[in-house]
């Protein structure tokens, strides 16, 4: 009965679905391409190999899908992997290991959609990545007998709150799962109280990410035109963080370039509208080099932040200053560039108290504390230099996570394989 309630009320929302990305392509035209796929109208299959689909609705999940694919790819030569997604930004993320797979939109979670979504691909098995749960997607996946596996799970105790207002929804859909692996031992906790099952812990994927050598050459270039002068980043900030960086910037107008990268490219112009309105020149990536005379440059580019990280001297990880729960401070952490976090880290909770307490990462209050630290360290090479250390040594200490999930993965396959 709730899953019927929760499929009439998909339906009913389709429409403002539809609206929802017209509004969007005012701002990201992208969202207007592709509108068949997500009601689960897909070109025809061509090629009869066996099929590991991935869905990753964005950004941040498709990145920390890529060591996954890179072992499956390793580990199951003979199969093609698809990778869903949600939004055009983690359908455009790009790299050597993704430009094999077959990229699509999942299909909004209606209950013909999802068994057409599965007739179609008929995927040996299907892998989320963190913390999607679609009801009628899973329930089909039971129904059609697809093995489904929550990979690299992660729930903040906000979340976990919103999903238990639809606590019997929540627990037929995590108990209809064929394995739960987790991040970190609390992640586990707050899925299993929810109704999860069959739960292991194995670790952030995306400790196990490796910085393209291609970043680190081109963060040379940058610098090779900077004159020695010290680069603080702003990575990936969210609506409102760019405004009350830039006043306190302004404010104290420090001795340094100033980087703004934008978590999302449709925000590009307005960020660069927004430096010119606090009375900065801003240059962007997309037209020139970063020097030493401008005060501000914006980082209008995709998938070049590990670049980004390996330019600063001191990165301030957006998301983290207003209530958005941060972005992932690991990319950084790894590169061995110093991190300012803010006081919202629910998204990386563990990850985060991990950081400051082994010194890779500082806390700060508000964007005057953020330009007074990073001025602090931009004068301190060898607090720098044991920051960075401490960042490279943090991220190294926990890797590991492809590997124990792939374990998840052979043994489910192995399963499935034998009782076809």
């Amino acid at each position: 009965m709730r899953l019927a309630l929760y499929s009439l009320a998909t339906v009913l929302m389709l429409p403002w679905a539809v609206l929802h990305l017209w509004l969007r392509s005012r701002r990201q035209p992208e969202y207007l391409q592709q509108v068949a796929e997500r009601f689960a109208r897909y070109p025809a299959v061509t090629d009869s190999r066996p099929l590991i689909w991935i869905h990753a609705v964005s950004v941040g999940e498709t990145r920390a899908a890529e060591t996954l694919i890179a072992a499956l790819r390793q580990r199951y030569p003979q199969h093609r992997i698809l990778l869903t997604h949600m939004t055009p930004t983690g359908r455009a993320t790009t790299s050597n290991t993704l430009a094999e797979c077959e990229r699509r939109y999942l299909p909004y979670d209606t209950p013909w959609a999802a068994r057409r979504f599965l007739r179609h691909y008929r995927p040996q098995l299907g892998l989320i990545m963190e913390t999607e749960l679609w009801p009628n997607l899973i329930h089909a996946c039971k129904e059609d007998g697809t093995p489904l596996l929550l990979v690299n799970a992660r729930l903040s105790e906000r979340s976990a709150r919103g999903y238990a207002r639809f606590g019997a929804l929540t627990r037929a859909a995590l108990q209809s799962l064929t394995q739960v692996s987790a991040q970190t031992p609390a992640d586990a906790q707050r899925l299993q109280a929810l109704g999860a099952q069959n739960i292991s812990v194995s670790g952030n994927l995306k400790f196990d990410l490796q910085a393209p050598p291609a970043h680190s050459e081109l963060a040379a270039y940058w610098r090779s035109g900077m004159g020695g002068c010290p680069v603080v980043l702003c990575a990936s900030t969210r609506e409102g963080e760019e405004d009350l960086l830039l006043a306190a910037w302004q404010k104290a107008r420090p001795n340094a370039l100033l980087v703004i990268v934008p978590r999302h490219p449709q925000r590009f112009d307005e960020i660069a509208a927004l430096v010119e309105k606090h009375g900065l020149a801003c240059l962007r990536r997309s037209a020139n080099k970063p020097t030493a005379d401008a005060p501000v440059w914006l980082g209008d580019s995709m998938g070049e932040m590990a670049a980004y990280y390996a330019f600063a001297d001191v990165a301030l990880i957006g998301g983290s200053l207003l209530d958005y729960g941060s972005q992932n401070l690991i990319e950084a952490c790894a590169t061995g560039t110093p991190v300012l976090l803010g006081p919202s880290t629910f998204n990386f909770a563990e990850a985060a108290s991990n950081a400051l307490a082994c010194g890779a990462a500082i806390a700060i209050t508000d964007a005057d504390d953020f330009v007074v630290k990073a001025t602090g360290l931009l004068k301190d090479e060898a607090r720098r230099a044991a920051m960075s250390a401490a960042g490279r040594e943090f991220t190294h200490a926990h890797r590991g996570a492809t590997a124990r999930t792939m374990q998840l993965i052979e043994a489910v396959l192995k399963v499935n394989t034998l009782s076809a």
